[in-house]
């Protein structure tokens, strides 16, 4: 959210959640003055609900507002909160006998949670479920059980642990049930940029998810490889000759493969796009950030290879190298020895 300028034009709005760690949403208060933490009642799309203050009225550029605001009636009465408190106590019994018609109903479907609205005019049922439901005739029931307007609501793996909560693999809090407004992409592409196991069970959440926590640190990855050398570079050591086999982004350093198939680890320098210190990277392709002759080698298509497929009489192994890129005849032979 952008901080509105004296060009802008601005609305005063006010931020309203209703469920712990849920979207926060705008609203106009009128005029009304409130502070965090009170409890209000305001008109939505769903009817009139009570919401919780947790951003106190401000002004905001009117770009920022994507929907029409609907405006906070109220301040909640004692007695509306004591009725929320009421209806509340009463959401896990309605999970209970929600539970059993959909069981006589035989419907293949889960409940996740029961829900009442502040003054118990509408009662939400969250369910998780494989395939759509026809669940008609159970809401038919469920509205002469509760006497009330029933709404059941198919949600997905990521909602129910929302609204469950629980503790991640990290031993804290999940995410989602604790400050995660909403949900972003997370992709496998993440685990691979940084090098985490293909492991289902060490890449996925509680949910059965990948973990939101992988698209955290995923740019300052990209960021930090873009400054680092790539896999398959040539590097000279102290101890010969190596090519690079896995960079470490946390410890900033890069494991090479020497001709003599030992790994050792190197530091790498905040210059490292083409010096190391003592490291120096031999070989060459611009376009695969292997330092070289400087002649016109061409990388396999999509790939970060030092071998040389230069367009004007090939690359020798000779001990002259490639006179169109530089590549010498021991930078040769490590690939060649390291190819699979």
């Amino acid at each position: 959210m952008s901080l509105a300028t004296s060009t802008e034009k601005t609305v005063t709005i006010v931020g309203i959640r209703f469920r712990p760690a849920g979207r926060i949403y705008y609203f106009d208060p009128h005029g009304q003055s409130f502070t965090t933490g009170q409890y209000v009642i305001v008109e939505t799309a769903r009817g009139v609900e009570a919401g919780r203050v947790v951003i106190a009225p401000k002004k905001i550029a009117e770009s920022d507002v994507t929907d029409p605001l609907k405006p906070v009636l109220r301040l909640a009465l004692e007695d509306e909160l004591r009725m929320m408190l009421s209806f509340k106590s009463k959401e896990k019994e309605a999970i209970v006998r929600c539970a059993q018609s959909i069981a006589l109903h035989n419907l293949p479907m889960k409940l996740v949670e029961a829900e009442y609205t502040f003054d118990g005019s509408r009662l939400t049922f969250y369910f998780v479920a494989d395939e759509r439901v026809d669940f008609r005739a159970l809401v038919r029931d469920l509205a002469a059980i509760f006497r009330t307007r029933i709404e059941l609501r198919q949600i997905g793996a990521r909602d129910q642990a929302k609204l469950q909560g629980g503790i991640g693999p990290c031993g804290k809090t999940l995410c989602c049930s604790s400050w995660i407004k909403e949900f972003g992409v997370v992709s496998i592409k993440m685990a691979k940029e940084q090098g985490l196991p293909l492991n289902p069970s060490k890449i996925s959440g509680v949910c059965g998810r990948l973990l939101c926590c992988l698209s955290y640190e995923n740019e300052n990855y990209i960021q930090a490889k873009q400054q680092m050398p790539q896999v398959g570079t040539i590097l000279e050591t102290p101890s010969g000759p190596g090519k690079i086999v896995s960079v470490n982004v946390p410890q900033n350093s890069v494991e090479v493969m020497l001709e003599s198939g030992v790994t050792i680890q190197v530091p790498v320098p905040s210059n490292a796009a083409s010096e190391m210190g003592d490291h120096k990277i031999v070989g060459g392709c611009a376009s695969c950030s292997v330092k070289g002759g400087g002649g016109s080698c061409r990388c396999s298509a999509g790939t970060t290879r030092g071998d040389c497929h230069c367009g004007s009489g090939g690359c020798t192994t000779q001990a002259s190298g490639c006179s169109s890129c530089g590549i010498k005849k021991e930078t040769a032979s490590v690939l060649s020895i390291h190819e699979d």
